[in-house]
């Protein structure tokens, strides 16, 4: 295994505190995804059976609306996305597209089961790690909703 996968998982918050050989069980066999500026990694509604660390580039992360995409935010190399298909087994919520070349490596949900039957407490951290990182992002949802209603004119439901 390169090296450098291992580090740039240890340095991300939903590996925090995994230990080395809990890493490897889900490095091991992950591939490395290259995509060229435009192409998809991941499409609104698809299935989805595994989430994806940035090794190098960047991605943007599309919602549709009316026929259209709406771009809500762009992620760099060390994050991640997909994690939520590892926890909730719905079709993906958003699609994802390269803003430049960009790797990613793909660990899939055999891969988690694999880290669940050899160390359960190993799995059971990656998990509660995952879920601090989905409500991280929801409460970024949140102010950014908020913020756009108070902008729009304050139609907050009731002001306290």
């Amino acid at each position: 295994m390169a090296p450098g996968r291992l580090a740039l998982l240890q340095t991300m918050p939903i590996f925090g505190a995994l230990r080395d050989d809990a890493l490897e069980v889900l490095l091991e066999g992950a591939p490395t995804l290259t995509r060229t500026r435009g192409e998809f990694y991941v499409r609104e509604g698809d299935s989805a059976h595994s989430m994806y660390v940035i090794e190098h580039g960047a991605v943007e992360v599309l919602k549709r609306w009316e026929g259209r995409e709406w771009s809500l935010h762009q992620l760099h190399a060390g994050d991640c996305f997909g994690e939520m298909a590892l926890m909730d087994f719905f079709p993906r919520s958003a699609s994802v597209r390269a803003v430049e070349n960009t790797r990613a490596i793909e660990i899939a949900t055999a891969a988690l089961h694999r880290l669940a039957e050899s160390d359960m407490e190993q799995f059971a951290l990656i998990q509660m790690n995952m879920g601090r990182e989905v409500v991280r992002r929801l409460r970024d949802a949140d102010d950014r909703l908020f913020g756009a209603m108070m902008e729009a004119g304050g139609n907050a439901k009731r002001q306290v």
